[in-house]
This record gives structure tokens, sequence and C-alpha cells, in this order.
């Protein structure tokens, strides 16, 4: 964990000011590690679902053939004649034609019209439009929790909108990582117990339990990171706006995902606050090369992505 961006998130709220972070942190997997099985601990070997797992091929992984071709941090092979591609030319999801209508009564609502989009490894893609543009409706469908009336959803280069509901289920579990604009923590539960939650429902109760105490070191870890180490025992409602949102960034990823998507995560937070949640994901796309996927109404907020497209009419502009 790299203690200076700790540090700075420590801070009050409206004390954030942001410093360049030197050194990488490695706090995920690498863009090439194409496995699922969430956070990298080691689960002791006489764990026999383990074993299991580690003989059986898992029926969300992506094919080797869409492994990217270098590991991000990989020392560059002394046979190579040309350097190998960028990480952010590699398309790691992509929207193809999608629609999506809704009913009310019997009149359909089209929301979505034809979307066309694609985002690209370690990239931060900030999507913008009006109140009622679709922006939440396309974020759903590009995280599979939705289905598209029409159209394809490519992720590392497998279909994955068509998959069964439980294989989405654990893909979002596993490779996806969700935060929203109402936080959605569960109020009977602890801060800590929260950001443990994608965990817990990863893994059998067997498997959870032997690797608990490492669960809950990685699970303290990114709270301390974004500075609620003293929030720990608290429930929601003993939290703030800001904290609550920080709560959830933690909670989504705690399983080292690949992909982090994001609806209006300041939308309900102060402009300070919202400033400092705002740094916190540019610095968790420019140190763990994390790909993020934004959407919001706020043309300031989109501007410090590296990317920006607009929703209008339910098609999306400059993608």
């Amino acid at each position: 964990m790299s203690d200076e961006l700790a540090r700075v998130f420590a801070q009050p709220s409206g004390a954030f000011h942001p410093q360049g972070l030197a050194g990488p942190t490695v706090l995920r997997r690498d863009a090439g590690a194409l496995d699922v099985e969430g956070p990298h601990f080691a689960i002791p070997p006489d764990d026999p679902q383990h074993a299991q797992r580690e003989s059986q091929t898992d029926p969300t992984e992506m094919p080797p053939a869409y492994a990217p071709p270098t590991r991000m941090n990989a020392a560059p092979s002394p046979y190579q004649t040309e350097p190998p591609p960028s990480p952010c030319d590699e398309r790691q999801l992509e929207a193809i034609g999608l629609t999506k209508s809704y009913r009310k009564a019997s009149v359909e609502i089209p929301v979505l019209r034809g979307v066309d989009l694609t985002v690209r490894r370690g990239e931060f893609l900030a999507i913008v439009g009006q109140s009622g543009s679709g922006k939440s409706t396309l974020l759903h469908l590009l995280g599979t929790l939705d289905s598209p009336d029409a159209g394809s959803l490519m992720f590392e280069g497998r279909r994955i909108d068509n998959l069964p509901a439980f294989e989405r289920d654990r893909l979002r579990n596993r490779r996806f990582g969700m935060i929203f604009q109402f936080y959605h923590l569960l109020p009977e539960l602890t801060t800590l117990e929260n950001v443990l939650a994608p965990l817990m429902i990863g893994k059998s109760v067997l498997g959870f339990l032997r690797a608990r105490a490492a669960y809950r070191v990685a699970a303290t870890r990114w709270l301390d990171l974004v500075g609620l180490s003293h929030r720990l025992k608290h429930r929601p409602r003993e939290l703030s706006g800001g904290e609550m949102q920080r709560a959830a960034i933690a909670r989504a990823l705690v399983a080292s995902p690949d992909l982090l998507l994001a609806d209006e995560p300041t939308g309900n937070l102060d402009r300070a606050t919202g400033r400092e949640i705002l740094e916190l994901l540019c610095s968790l796309n420019r140190q763990q090369k994390l790909t993020i996927v934004m959407v919001t109404h706020d043309l300031a907020i989109a501007e410090r992505a590296d990317r920006v497209v607009s929703l209008v009419d339910g098609r999306v502009g400059g993608a």
C-alpha cells in the first residue's frame, strides 16, 4: 500500500491536497492475470473445494486466446523485435448495438437505441449526459445487471450478455467492481463487514472461514487506504455521506476487480468530498492501472477522465 496515498485520504474532508504519488502500489493483480479467483491470498492446500477448483476449468475464466500479450510489469523479452502493444490499446469491454426499452402499461419507452462503445484496458472513461438520458441503464448493461433487448456485450473477447445468470453473477463478483450513487451498504453490517461481503459471497462457508484472516487484512487495508481505518466497527447510519461512499469504493475493490463501473459516485456528496472521491479514483487508475467507466452529468468531473463520450438520444457520440 502507498503510505502517501493512505496519508492523503486520512485527512479530514475538505483538507485534501493531492500530490504526486511515487512508486507502484501492488494491491491488485496484474492486468495480464485472467483468473477469476478474486484476491490473491493463499488458501490452505487442505481445502477440498480449493483443490477441486484447481483441477477444473472455471466456466467464467476467459479462454487463453484472449490473454493480453504481455504482463504489464513484465520485463521485455530479449527476443522481441518490436515493442509490445500498449495495454491501453487492448479492447477490454465492448458494447455493440445495445438497445433497451422499458414498458409503462401499454407504452414502450426506448432508452438506448443502438449503443456502440469500446473501453480499453487501463483507461478512465467518462460517460456524460443529461438526467434521464440512459446513463445508469447503460452502466447496468455493461455490468450485466440487466440484459439488452438487442446487441451484444464483449469482455476480453468473449460475449457475456448471454451467459447464464450464475456465470454473470460470478463475473460481477470476481472481475467487476461497482460503485452506486446511493451506496447500497447493508445497514445491519459494520463498515468492515460490508467491505468483506463480496468475499463472503464468492466463497463457500468453509473456504471463507479458512481464508478469513487474510480477507480481513485485505479489507482493512482498503479501508485504511480510503481513510476509514477509524470506522471499521461503525454501521452505515453512523457514517457521513462521504464516508459511506468511501466504504462503497473499498467494497468494490476488495476482490481486486479488473474493471470498475461507477454510477454518479460524487452525485450525493458536497463539492469538497466529491473532489476527494474523484482524486481517489484517478489515483487508482494511474497507480493500479485499473480500468474505470464512470457516468456523470457534471462536465467538470468528466474532464478528469482520459476520454469523455456523450449519451444523447439513446446513442453514444465520440466513442
